[in-house]
């Protein structure tokens, strides 16, 4: 009977030991993070570091009231994730540079237990004890939070995870508090040893990752333990050591910054996935599988985009401390190897042109890779990330190109010399006699004339189209309008009547200087029913203020995403809509369009006026925001529709 009874506990137990197993997900890979204060987390996390992706998760070590989380409940791994009132650590970004090289069907979570300050003593079981009651005043608090053993709530959670996933790695940062100590090694391989006893782990199956403190080149003030560190890999086979070197810091030389963790933890994926046989991207790798983004310069391999539209950049700076390249205002950290080469992948953009900087130790500059152009009130790097064929009408195609020329003139109104680019039709050279109409073409806000030219491709526009006969040849003249440098209210003033006063210079010097000097300069038509104004965000509102204002010099108008704000169209230019009949009569086609993913008010405009008898074209660009392929698109749909009515 007591045998049978044997043989019945034994079978029971394998049962549910293949339940266990059963529940055991094997790709979903957990970690065990612990140390001290750099593996706790020292520096603020920001907006990007709380966007995470639900692959990756953390197994709460603690009660987090601010997050809504429970200990030993998985939540999605946004920071911080080891206690309240902690910040970034290197695990952030090892899990999601894991996930991302990772097969999709593989999960990351970690169970992240630290204590700043503490010395590697703390997470032996034999030396924990003695050590908690010499700990210091201010780490008592922390130490509470794991009910004064640390190492015992990271196997509790430890434990809690395995019943999901399979535990595949330990991830430590510690030795500032040890700085000196030769035997530290020694003292974490018995935390390892004890970690594999007390989770029944298989040393070959766990492999240990031990970070570097702040590194020499960065006046790390705890510099001198990463030698002894790097002596690990003696002690424990299944071991490696993470380099600290280039990763920018804090003030105190002992905590890296955020774009240090995050470039930290990314090192600690790649070490992990190369004991995987996945090994990160190449510069090689990079090379065959992207394009040049056109934007380059001439002869430059960087900026590149793959597939997903992801840009990838690569600069020789070994010098530099800290690295970032900044997309429209989002921040990618740029990671330095050992040679002083910074690489950075960005999520996939949206297609169409964009603005970014290089910041160099946080001081903003242009990428020597790229072309410049002016934006954001200063000369700016850009990229341009390609659509399809739809995208064809605003590229170089084999028909006859028109010109775009440089104006140098003198305005009596400003008392000074200004500058303006003029495009001519292609027969504008060889068709002697004719004359053409114009078209007064405006940029926004902190660009300049420019814009439409270099970020615009205007010229390619007008060109495709008239050689497909879908527009009128025509004259295009653009001018930076006063309004290069973004607003600025001057202090103590008004915003709303400093607004008003933003740009409207332009509007004297356009009537009495610039206009006369292009029917002087070139072959145009100079009646109103042969001169057009459009314009662009802030530009688009001194078309208004221009157009509105001298009906007798304007027959057709455009305002691309215009900034007309809050007009009341009743009251709005001396009341020129309240007579929708002759409005419509000497305006011969109003045009509004804006991007479907930008709030301009444009849509409201266009019901207000429709509402009071006002004929508007109006047009939506699908899936673009306040951005240069809206209003290529606005360019592309306004044109066809000029200089037609004396024509009929």
């Amino acid at each position: 009977m007591k045998r049978f009874l044997s043989l019945g506990f034994v079978l029971l137990s394998l049962l549910l030991l293949n339940i266990t197993a059963f529940a055991q997900d094997p790709n979903f890979h957990i970690y065990l993070c612990l140390g001290q204060s750099n593996m706790e987390g020292n520096a603020p996390y920001e907006a990007q570091d709380t966007i995470v992706n639900p692959r990756f998760q953390v197994l709460s070590a603690v009660d987090n009231k601010a997050l809504g989380r429970v200990k030993g409940e998985w939540y999605p791994a946004r920071a911080p994730l080891c206690r309240p009132n902690t910040g970034l650590t290197p695990a952030d970004y090892f899990g999601r540079t894991m996930i991302e090289n990772l097969p999709e069907n593989v999960r990351v979570g970690v169970v992240h237990v630290a204590i700043g300050g503490c010395k590697i003593e703390l997470f032996q079981k034999d030396k924990r004890e003695e050590y908690v009651k010499t700990a210091p005043q201010w780490m008592l608090g922390m130490l509470k939070e794991y009910d004064n053993d640390p190492y015992a709530r990271l196997v509790e959670m430890a434990r809690i995870a395995q019943k999901e996933g399979v535990i595949k790695g330990i991830l430590l940062h510690q030795g500032e508090s040890n700085t000196g100590e030769e035997d530290w090694p020694l003292k974490v391989k018995n935390v390892y040893e004890s970690l594999l006893a007390d989770l029944n782990l298989k040393a070959e199956d766990v492999t240990l990752l031990a970070g570097e403190v702040v590194n020499a080149d960065h006046g790390g003030t705890c510099a001198s333990m990463n030698p002894i560190i790097a002596t690990l890999p003696k002690v424990i086979e299944n071991s490696a050591v993470v380099s600290s070197a280039g990763l920018s810091c804090a003030n105190d030389h002992l905590h890296f910054d955020a774009a240090g963790y995050r470039v930290l933890g990314r090192r600690y994926a790649e070490q992990m996935l190369n004991r995987m046989g996945i090994k990160l991207p190449t510069t090689e790798d990079v090379l065959k599988h992207t394009v040049e983004a056109s934007s380059n310069m001439h002869g430059s391999n960087f900026p590149r985009l793959d597939k997903e539209n992801r840009a990838y950049f690569r600069i020789y700076s070994p010098d530099v401390k800290r690295l970032q390249v900044d997309v429209c205002g989002k921040k990618y950290d740029m990671s330095k190897d050992e040679n002083g080469w910074w690489t950075a992948k960005t999520d996939p953009l949206v297609v169409g042109f964009h603005y970014y900087f290089l910041l160099v130790d946080g001081f903003s500059v242009i990428d020597p890779m790229s072309c410049t152009f002016f934006g954001c009130s200063r000369m700016a790097s850009g990229i341009e990330v390609p659509e399809g064929k739809e995208g064809d009408y605003y590229r170089t195609q084999n028909v006859p190109h028109g010109q775009v020329r440089t104006c140098t003139y003198y305005s009596e109104s400003q008392q000074r010399f200004r500058r303006c680019l003029v495009y001519t039709p292609a027969e504008y050279e060889t068709n002697t006699k004719k004359r053409y109409p114009v078209l007064y073409l405006q940029h926004g806000m902190g660009e300049d004339e420019t814009g439409w030219s270099t970020q615009g491709f205007m010229y390619n526009i007008l060109d495709n189209q008239i050689a497909a006969g879908k527009c009128e040849p025509m004259i295009v003249v653009m001018e930076s309008g006063d309004i290069e440098v973004g607003f600025r209210p001057r202090p103590g003033k008004d915003v709303n009547a400093e607004r008003e006063l933003y740009g409207a210079s332009f509007a004297t010097l356009m009537v009495n200087d610039l206009i006369p000097m292009i029917d002087k300069t070139f072959r145009t038509y100079t009646d109103r029913e042969h001169r057009a104004m459009a314009g662009l965000s802030w530009g688009g509102k001194q078309t208004f203020d221009i157009t509105l204002t001298n009906l007798d010099k304007f027959s057709y108008i455009g305002g691309f995403s215009g900034a007309i704000f809050g007009l009341d169209v009743k009251d709005a230019f001396n009341g020129v809509f309240t007579d929708a009949a002759a409005f419509n009569k000497k305006v011969h086609y109003l045009f509004l369009g804006s991007g479907t993913e930008e709030n301009m008010g444009t849509e409201q405009l266009i019901k207000n006026l429709r509402d009071m008898g006002i004929r508007v074209a109006s047009y939506e660009s699908q899936g673009t925001a306040h951005e240069w392929l809206t209003w290529r698109r606005c360019l592309n749909e306004f044109i066809p529709n000029l200089f037609k009515k004396q024509n009929k």
